[in-house]
């Protein structure tokens, strides 16, 4: 997410991650699928590696005329009403997760981090939720991040001190090229100007010695394979985690809400930067996970965010794991 919106969309909401509107079977399949569930964690293994998805919260606010940038509001409620969901008000969770990996223990994404719950308890729970999931910020070894929207970087900071003092910091190169990039923050719109802002503020010096670059195609740390998915933003990144025979496909942000985006993977999100690039991506993405049957977590999906994706006559929908 980005822009004017992402700001109004990230201050002041009101409800919490209980307040997820979901159909009852489709949150006993996700339940049925986890070793350790918790209201803010989530345990599961991909081979021998032990998952844990952890809450940061949820926002919820007025559904905007513009959500969906080439479907009329009309349908956007429709959508959301055959999914049993608010058709004034959308709720948007967000669920980082992390991994251990032999030594290695591993944060993918941050959400908004601990100093944003001081102003706004329904977000910067991550940690918390991590903690109560058996892993400690300061045991963690590494931290990946999939692209630098605020609600996948804030939490790399508690404050102005880091939120793992212990971790290096791997981000997506072409991500770190365009954001750090005062030529591209000079021409981008003014409405997206303050997203640039906030990536100096969050890799200013305290974290600029921890952060590495990495490349797509490529292993990030041992188990973990960086994937183009770009069009959300311009290095935005997905990953594959892999183990003996079995994999999980953390998707980022290639949707946003599945009952939107996953079902209608040809409507445009207003999040998105490259709205035609990110359709193409999603559809590309879905396609391979549909195929292959790969377990699926989706930041912005509801917790626990965990699912597969089936494809449909119209579209693609996320069924239980």
């Amino acid at each position: 997410m980005s822009e004017l919106n992402r700001r109004t969309l990230l201050a002041g909401s009101t409800a919490a991650v209980g307040a997820l509107s979901v159909a009852p079977s489709f949150l006993e399949g996700f339940f049925s699928s986890a070793i350790a569930q918790s209201a803010g964690f989530n345990k599961y293994k991909v081979g021998a590696i032990e998952v844990v998805a952890a809450t940061d919260g949820a926002n919820t606010f007025p559904l905007p005329d513009r959500f969906v940038l080439n479907q009329s509001k009309e349908e956007v409620q429709k959508a959301l009403a055959a999914a049993k969901l608010d058709t004034e008000k959308l709720t948007i969770p967000f669920n980082p997760v992390a991994f251990r990996n032999g030594a290695r223990v591993v944060v993918i994404d941050t959400g908004m981090g601990p100093a944003a719950n001081e102003k706004t308890p329904n977000v910067g729970n991550f940690v918390k939720n991590l903690a109560a999931g058996g892993i400690d910020a300061s045991k963690v070894t590494d931290v990946v991040i999939s692209h630098f929207h605020g609600d996948h970087i804030n939490g790399l900071l508690n404050g102005t001190n880091p939120t793992y003092p212990n971790a290096q910091v791997h981000v997506p190169a072409l991500e770190w090229k365009y954001w750090t990039d005062e030529a591209e923050m000079n021409k981008a719109p003014d409405a997206r100007k303050p997203a640039f802002a906030n990536v100096k503020r969050v890799f200013a010096d305290g974290l600029k010695n921890k952060v590495t670059q990495y490349q797509h195609g490529k292993e990030v740390v041992p188990g973990l394979m960086a994937m183009a998915t770009i069009g959300h933003t311009p290095g935005h990144t997905s990953f594959m985690l892999s183990s003996g025979n079995d994999k999980l496909f953390i998707q980022s942000d290639v949707t946003n809400i599945p009952a939107l985006f996953v079902n209608n993977p040809g409507w445009h999100v207003q999040f998105d930067q490259d709205a035609k690039q990110a359709e193409e991506t999603r559809r590309k993405t879905f396609e391979m996970l549909a195929a292959q049957k790969i377990r699926v977590q989706g930041f912005h999906y509801p917790f626990p965010a965990l699912g597969r994706i089936e494809k449909t006559a119209t579209g693609y929908r996320l069924a239980s794991a």
